[in-house]
């Protein structure tokens, strides 16, 4: 008898874990983030100000993966609010074309609705691929933009994170529209690539406009004169039933809106990334800074 309590109790304990692992209790609200410093900023940016301003619970789900796995997640229920970015949804997960900031941010929210999400309007500013190159290089080359580094491609190694290499609105359509092409291509991930390019084992990497590493290295970053790369907006996305049952984060998430630009972005990543500060104290601090909650 004791052997058989023990085998059910046992049995009861690890089906109790794997639902804490794979199953969301909706009592709380979840926030997902991608395995990137700034995707969990943003992350612990909402939930602190949801938990500010209602009684709700929110529980961080980190790192879960790239944008593909975070958002196969939102599709299934599994999280209920995540950052997100304008250009991503409509070319990664859509496959249609962009347009202006304007009109594809009205697309992400098409889009998004048509499976059962709200897109909010967005934080306000835009983190868009580019290329970062040692400054002392580029100048000796005079390259400024993608067409003139184009012409010297071809003496580079390329460090790119794995998630660019391969999807649609990365490396393939970008080599295509300017003619890059590297002398070899490293993938790793984002975290890695400044190291990579400080140590020299790669020449070039394709960095965001608001990595906060920009500030630690003597970095050129090139201009898309050729507009390739859409807007990508970062924004807020809610599926409607969280709405539904939880309708005061609505007016809670739109006094976000506008609130982050660019270079404000690039500081909390650099305060996290350079400086070693924990995720939480960062996003505290940008939205007592703000004004959108008071000090403790």
């Amino acid at each position: 008898m004791k052997k058989k309590f023990l085998v059910l109790f046992s049995t009861v304990l690890i089906v109790s874990m794997l639902s804490g692992c794979i199953f969301i209790e909706k009592e709380s609200l979840t926030l997902g983030s991608r395995n990137n410093t700034e995707s969990i900023i943003l992350s612990h940016v909402m939930g602190q100000l949801i938990e500010d301003k209602t009684d709700i619970e929110v529980i961080y789900k980190e790192n879960l993966g790239g944008s593909n796995v975070v958002w196969n997640a939102m599709l299934n229920g599994l999280i209920d609010v995540i950052p997100d970015y304008t250009g991503t949804i409509v070319v990664n997960y859509y496959h249609e074309d962009p347009g202006t900031a304007e009109e594809t941010l009205e697309a992400t929210k098409r889009l998004v609705d048509g499976d059962g999400m709200i897109a909010f309007n967005t934080f306000g500013f835009n983190n868009t691929y580019t290329l970062a190159l040692d400054e002392s290089r580029a100048e000796e080359l005079g390259v400024v933009t993608f067409s003139d580094f184009a012409k010297v491609s071809e003496d580079f190694i390329l460090g790119a994170v794995f998630e660019f290499i391969d999807r649609p609105d990365g490396l393939p359509g970008f080599q295509e529209e300017y003619g890059l092409k590297f002398k070899d291509v490293k993938g790793m991930d984002h975290g890695i690539m400044y190291r990579s390019i400080g140590a020299k084992e790669v020449d070039v990497i394709n960095s965001y406009t608001t990595d906060g590493q920009l500030q630690d290295y003597d970095l050129r970053v090139l201009e898309d004169d050729k507009s390739y790369f859409p807007p990508y907006h970062a924004l807020p996305i809610v599926r409607k039933e969280t709405l539904v049952e939880y309708p005061e984060i609505e007016e809670v998430l739109i006094m976000l809106e506008g609130m982050i630009d660019e270079e404000a972005m690039q500081k909390m990543n650099a305060k996290v990334d350079n400086d070693g500060m924990m995720v939480e104290q960062v996003a505290e601090n940008f939205l007592i800074e703000s004004g959108l909650i008071k000090e403790k």
